[in-house]
């Protein structure tokens, strides 16, 4: 993989200058100071999940310019934009629009200085850090060039704007708000995701799964307090999630096949106030990743057998046994990229933009609702979401040199090249869109 990834790195302006004479490329570039005016403008006033009411409203004036017939808050503030050019296939193109509330520390002189309010309540700095404003902005150049070229295709286009993919409830709002009824039902549903790990304008793609289950659980560790120097006469509630903790590992360590991947992450213990007391109480949050439903199971079944087994070990009473909560609100179901349609487009980018920029990746456990709307109708939705590097050649080529990590997605410091994720990820969707409904 990393001897791929310099390959493109060192091969990407070579590429370039080899497939120039291109008029989809030509006339993007030709948008481009368009494009970058609205992508700023995006990054600098980012909103929340769910709170993206301003954001919708801009991208959604700008689709009606382009004559799709434009409906509003789907899924509360969701957007479907549809264009019907005669008889052909339905395709979907989806752009998420949340923004991260986190800092930012980009220094750039068009970064957010926009706060609010945390789900959690908490008061926050609020931030692109997942690129979502890139996303969007390829959306909107793919509009544009769907439109321009209407001569050469013929099908349904459907392109929505979604909210909450942060949080993982946004595409289960849209379908639950009638996405698959009230407007029409997708063939091939398409996304892209800047990434932080592939040179700027690179493509990664991969057929199968590309991304994880996502399940956030809870678990309330019940114990008996009291006096820290009479620990006999309690039963320690940090002691007995230490235990649970550390059991938690030989889930994956021992009871997932080897060649199955799996995560179990305690990201937040919780307990206590005092040095002298010991709680009744401790709560641990997790993370936890899978990729198939059946590892997803047995890894939920068996963080709910080590909290009891641990508390009966320790003695703890019937009635103060743990209590595990999955948060199901905010399960993300894995992503799947269906093979026919991924092997097709993957092929298509191959030809458009050179083998050297079109890499096959592994899956991440990194998660993405966009999975949902496959899984809403699996046998007649075909999907696929790939990959756009983000990461400035320069920023690269001193990585490789000093060693340093890169910021991650998710990152106050994350600032992708936009230009070229917009400009790759914009002739890319278009391109697959094209072909797929091509006359």
């Amino acid at each position: 993989m990393r001897t791929k990834l310099l390959m493109a790195a060192a091969l990407l302006a070579t590429a370039s200058h080899a497939h120039a004479a291109n008029p989809l490329r030509d006339a993007i570039a030709k948008d481009m100071p368009s494009l970058i005016e609205i992508y700023r403008d995006l990054h600098a006033n980012p909103e929340l999940s769910f709170e993206e009411v301003k954001t919708a409203a801009k991208l959604a004036a700008e689709a009606k310019r382009l004559g799709f017939q434009v409906t509003e808050g789907v899924g509360k503030t969701g957007v479907v934009a549809v264009m019907k050019n005669g008889a052909g296939p339905t395709v979907m193109i989806r752009a998420d629009m949340d923004g991260l509330p986190v800092i930012e520390q980009t220094g750039l002189p068009y970064a957010s200085k926009v706060r609010g309010v945390s789900k959690s309540g908490t008061e926050t700095g609020i931030m692109h850090a997942c690129g979502h404003d890139t996303h969007m902005t390829a959306w909107v150049s793919t509009a544009r060039q769907l439109v321009a070229n209407k001569d050469k295709w013929s099908g349904t286009l459907v392109m929505i704007l979604q909210p909450a993919e942060e949080i993982g409830a946004g595409a289960k709002a849209m379908l639950d708000d009638g996405l698959y009824t009230r407007f029409p039902k997708p063939d091939y549903a398409i996304a892209f995701h800047d990434a932080a790990q592939f040179p700027a304008g690179t493509i990664g793609y991969q057929s199968g799964w590309a991304l994880a289950n996502v399940d956030s659980v809870d678990i309330k560790v019940k114990g008996v307090g009291g006096h820290g120097a009479y620990p006999h006469t309690t039963k320690d509630p940090i002691v007995l999630a230490s235990r649970i903790v550390t059991a938690l590992q030989t889930l994956v360590s021992r009871e997932v096949d080897p060649q199955d991947a799996a995560v179990v992450t305690v990201g937040s213990f919780h307990a206590g106030a005092k040095h002298n007391i010991i709680s009744d109480e401790a709560t641990l949050l997790l993370t936890v990743r899978s990729y198939s439903d059946e590892t997803r199971k047995l890894l939920l079944d068996g963080i709910r057998r080590i909290a009891k087994g641990e508390a009966i070990a320790a003695g703890v009473p019937e009635d103060r046994m743990p209590v595990v909560s999955v948060n199901e609100a905010e399960f993300t179901p894995a992503t799947f990229n269906t093979s026919p349609l991924t092997e097709r487009v993957a092929s298509l980018f191959k030809k458009q933009f050179g083998e050297q920029r079109v890499i096959e990746t592994k899956p991440v456990m990194g998660g993405e609702d966009f999975s949902r709307f496959y899984l809403a109708d699996k046998a007649n939705v075909q999907s696929m979401i790939f990959w756009v590097g983000g990461v400035p050649q320069a920023e690269m080529d001193a990585a490789a040199k000093s060693g340093k990590p890169l910021p991650s997605l998710h990152s106050p410091y994350w600032a992708p090249d936009a230009e070229k994720v917009i400009a790759t990820a914009s002739e890319a969707l278009t391109l697959a869109a094209m072909d797929l409904m091509k006359k």
